[in-house]
């Protein structure tokens, strides 16, 4: 199945976007391979604002009515902002991954060099 990957995104392999916010920010969310493989979520536990995060290690959840599915952090940082829509509409994710972020997160010194371009995150999912 051809799944969508913006090329404008930076992907970690723990399927989680990333994208520049107009503010300098960060925004992250989860793929639309892992909403895929989720099904229908009902429900997001994401860091709260104010909590420091590290690159890959777990700082949030993602329920479906199949699974769980912890977050883990894309880069370092500290979490400035949740979508607090997600709350009452947890959908939206699996409507549009790639406009329902998570969390916004702030980051000096963003090392991209460790996550994916949109191409290597494509043969990531296909392997």
């Amino acid at each position: 199945m051809l799944m969508n990957t913006p090329e404008n995104l930076k992907y970690s392999a723990e399927h989680l976007w990333v994208k520049a916010a107009d503010d300098g920010e960060w925004l992250a969310g989860i793929t639309d391979y892992a909403q895929d493989l989720l099904g229908d979520v009902v429900f997001v536990d994401a860091p709260a604002s104010g909590t420091a995060i590290e690159a890959g290690q777990a700082c949030g959840l993602v329920e479906s009515v199949k699974t769980g599915s912890d977050l883990h952090a894309p880069l370092n940082g500290v979490v400035t902002a949740v979508n607090e829509s997600l709350q009452t509409n947890p959908e939206l994710i699996n409507d549009k991954p790639y406009d329902a972020w998570i969390f916004k997160f702030s980051c000096d010194n963003a090392d991209l060099s460790e996550l994916l371009d949109a191409d290597a995150y494509r043969k990531l999912i296909e392997a």
